[in-house]
């Protein structure tokens, strides 16, 4: 090797480089310490692992290009209209009148499932054809229900989006529609939710429970005290939010300033929200927001 290329050259071996095959067969004290996992999930090294679950995800979006995201939220426990039809018959035909209303309902809600994929597929097909290399990408709680649809869309465009998974309790898989290289999985929620809003340019929320209102809640209280840029916060569906929020309600108690109210658009449409977001960053057919 030439002197030159071995300008080039490291003076201290890897960490990949010392790592051999043969740590079992000594103590464990002998073992390297990011080869320990004993020692890893110690509870004194916790921030360690906050750390560690900022930068995997972090490193790998920045090398894979991802700067800009469209957060999605919504239920894990809306289905697909044809989950829901096979769902309603099923419980037809057994005759219970508690499982059919609760099929009913699943059917009923089904259409938000549709206005997911569809919305996800409105973004992925515009960021596909930008004149330049920015793209917009979905991320989801990388679940079920609205969140499945929504990979879906951008899956079924042709596009890539992210899932950020969490370990629970009830083991949550990820739906088969994440691109596998921006499958995630976390075990702090905290870390979790600061990945969805790093990145987003807008947040999307349609009908759901605790983790919905968790998220959006999240996101109105950071852009309320600044800690993050504004950007668009659209719910879907007037009839499940005009029942479930009532921001006027707080402003007349004062508890949130007049402007507060503003803070959110509610929609009933997939088109109808991405319009939001492209009249919001003042967007054109082949062009995608910058930084």
């Amino acid at each position: 090797m030439s002197d030159k290329h071995r300008l080039r050259d490291a003076n201290f071996p890897s960490a990949r480089e010392e790592i051999t095959d043969h740590e079992a067969d000594f103590p464990a004290a002998y073992r390297l310490a990011f080869r320990d996992n004993d020692f890893l999930l110690r509870e004194e090294l916790r921030g360690l692992r906050f750390h560690l679950e900022l930068q995997k995800p972090e490193m790998i979006l920045k090398e894979h290009g991802v700067h800009s995201t469209i957060a999605v939220f919504g239920s894990a426990r809306f289905p697909s209209p044809e989950a829901a039809a096979e769902r309603l018959s099923a419980a037809q035909a057994g005759g219970d009148p508690a499982q059919i209303r609760a099929a009913k309902r699943a059917e009923r809600n089904s259409h938000y499932y549709q206005q997911a994929q569809r919305f996800a597929q409105l973004v992925t097909e515009h960021s596909l054809n930008c004149a330049d290399n920015e793209q917009l990408h979905i991320v989801t709680g990388g679940g079920p229900g609205i969140m499945e649809a929504s990979n879906r869309g951008a899956h079924e465009a042709g596009g890539r989006s992210l899932g950020l998974n969490i370990v629970l309790p009830h083991e949550q898989a990820p739906n088969p529609y994440i691109s596998p290289e921006f499958c995630f999985r976390f075990h702090y929620f905290g870390i979790r939710k600061m990945h969805f809003m790093l990145r987003a340019k807008a947040v999307v929320v349609f009908p759901g429970g605790f983790g919905t209102f968790d998220e959006l809640f999240e996101a109105l209280t950071l852009i309320q005290t600044g800690k993050s840029r504004d950007v668009p916060i659209l719910l879907i569906g007037h009839e499940f939010w005009r029942r479930a929020i009532n921001l006027e309600f707080l402003r007349d108690e004062g508890v949130i300033s007049p402007e507060d109210v503003n803070m959110i658009r509610v929609v009933d449409t997939a088109e109808q929200a991405w319009h939001e977001i492209i009249d919001f960053y003042n967007l054109s057919p082949g062009e995608c927001p910058s930084d």
